[in-house]
């Protein structure tokens, strides 16, 4: 099949590669400009297309994927199958229409649940055990095309969004064979989305991983993993933003002081214990203050000497 691929970052990468394993023809590979990254703000390429050129892919690099120049451009190409991973732009009619076949993708989540643009984060900060991957037939509304075929996941205890972001990109890639597969042989079958089981993931701004204590201690705990490694959950300790990185929930630990309330700390024991608003704690494992070097809850008590009665907020 002739396949024109779309995506950018690296959670796309395993899909490409997919295809070119599967020996498809992929007549062109499109992906969002080089962006400026890092401290020095150098205009990097994306993950998607520096794997595209290290196998001598067409890569196209549109500001706007609706540029009629380039819809003409992918038009003659006349392509068979899109397949789409992670791109970060919404396509337009005129190109969902171009592919022979289908335009497909492939999303981080068991749709119809967790449409949106952040369904890893968004699946371990609400505590789910189970998510995966879904290829959809791709319509003019927010993940909502039919099924083609799903592929399971279990979202472990320990897990981050980061280590189930890596997990799901390869079964990402996993799922794609399945359904080129299909499609090969003409068994596919498409089904409709249940739109009464709909739950969505929307994008995740800095601003949102501000972490509130007067929640359970397992919803913190789980609101640390799945802002981690971006935008990683934070709160504040004497003015300073302060990143939390790694908690652990602990049923039994330390006594609880009358006058605890939430985002309280607990030094007693040399461990680094926050009371939440469900009255249990967590235990601090790993922390960051601005301009510094992660540090454990024992290193940061032993340097910021914080005194009992004070807070995180």
């Amino acid at each position: 099949m002739r396949i024109v691929f779309m995506g950018t970052p690296d959670f796309a990468v395993p899909s490409l590669s997919a295809l070119l394993e599967a020996g498809e023809e992929v007549v062109a590979v499109v992906t969002q400009p080089d962006r400026p990254a890092g401290r020095g703000q150098k205009r990097t390429e994306s993950p998607v297309k520096c794997f595209a050129r290290r196998h001598d892919l067409h890569v196209l690099q549109p500001e706007n994927i609706r540029q009629s120049s380039l819809l003409d451009h992918l038009a003659a190409l006349e392509f068979d199958l899109l397949v789409v991973a992670a791109y970060g732009q919404i396509l337009p009619q005129r190109l969902l229409d171009m592919p022979q076949i289908a335009p497909l993708n492939v999303h981080a989540s068991l749709l119809p649940r967790y449409r949106g643009a952040a369904p890893i984060h968004w699946a371990v900060i609400n505590g789910e055990t189970e998510t995966g991957i879904t290829i959809m037939r791709i319509v003019y509304r927010l993940d909502a095309g039919d099924i083609l075929c799903r592929c399971p996941e279990t979202i472990q205890p320990e897990d981050t969004a980061g280590s189930l972001h890596d997990r799901l990109k390869i079964r990402g890639a996993e799922c794609l064979r399945q359904a080129l597969e299909a499609i090969r042989r003409g068994t596919a079958t498409y089904t409709p989305q249940d739109e009464s089981r709909v739950t969505h993931a929307p994008l995740l701004r800095r601003e949102d991983a501000r972490l509130d204590w007067s929640r359970p201690a397992c919803r913190c705990h789980n609101f640390v993993r799945g802002m981690h490694p971006w935008p990683v959950a934070f709160t504040t300790f004497r003015g300073q933003n302060c990143k939390i990185h790694h908690t652990e929930p602990v049923e039994s630990a330390p006594p609880e002081p009358l006058d605890t309330r939430p985002g309280q700390l607990d030094i007693t024991t040399g461990r680094l214990y926050v009371r939440c608003g469900d009255g249990h704690w967590l235990r601090v494992h790993r922390l960051q203050l601005p301009d510094r070097t992660p540090v454990s809850g024992t290193d940061f008590i032993n340097g910021w000497r914080p005194r009992e009665e004070e807070c995180f907020v």
